[in-house]
């Protein structure tokens, strides 16, 4: 189940970000906090931006950052934030974004399971519009425990 890897600490709704990097920073910083990642792997998770592009944007209006482990994960995890007013990332596609879910994993395998999980929740329109207007953290984790 999702809430395996996603608590309601990991989840903050309705949050101020004026471009990507505060988004990610926001993200990450629940990674850490939950002692799922190191500093370094949100500043990764920024860079990864700027030197690969937005290739983290894999739906509109979400995207799913995301750094090597060796950048500082510490274990398999996922953060949820959604955004007051969407930013941009570059990707012209899927621009603009309101939907961060920050991951870190300690391997190439670990952590399958969980974006097969989290890719089914993201197919199901219904439960994808429950998150964006989701007020709290119980909400969501309610609607994750489903899949």
């Amino acid at each position: 189940m999702l809430e395996n890897w996603l608590n309601k600490d990991c989840i903050s709704l309705n949050v101020d970000a004026q471009d990507y990097r505060q988004a990610i920073q926001i993200g990450g910083d629940l990674l850490v906090a939950n002692g799922k990642a190191e500093k370094t792997f949100v500043t990764a998770m920024i860079d990864a931006v700027a030197d690969l592009g937005p290739y983290m944007v894999v739906a509109p209006g979400i995207a799913i950052p995301h750094a090597r482990p060796e950048s500082g994960a510490k274990a398999v995890g996922l953060s949820l934030v959604t955004l007051n007013s969407p930013v941009n990332f570059g990707n012209l596609e899927n621009d603009p974004v309101w939907l961060v879910a920050c991951l870190c994993a300690l391997d190439s395998e670990s952590h399958i399971e969980l974006l097969q999980r989290f890719a089914n929740l993201l197919a199901d329109d219904e439960a994808v519009k429950k998150i964006k207007n989701a007020s709290d953290a119980e909400e969501v984790i309610e609607l994750i425990s489903r899949y």
